[in-house]
């Protein structure tokens, strides 16, 4: 009978706290699978200036202009 890993007791770690690198809200990220952005209907490549991440409001502004293009 295989061994199946215990339940984790660590709670998850906070989110961290950003500064949109579009339009200077702050919001949070918790860089896994249950961050908003994962929820997003797209996916969008990370930024190559090395600006961090956007706010929920300009992730989706910023979807929109790549389809109208």
């Amino acid at each position: 009978m295989p061994l199946r890993p215990a339940p984790s007791t660590t709670p998850p770690p906070a989110p961290r706290r950003l500064i949109c690198a579009g339009c200077g809200a702050e919001f949070g990220c918790t860089m896994d699978g249950d961050c908003w952005c994962a929820a997003e209907p797209v996916k969008m490549p990370m930024p190559s200036d090395a600006a961090d991440c956007l706010c929920p409001d300009c992730l989706r502004e910023a979807a929109k202009a790549s389809r109208a293009s």
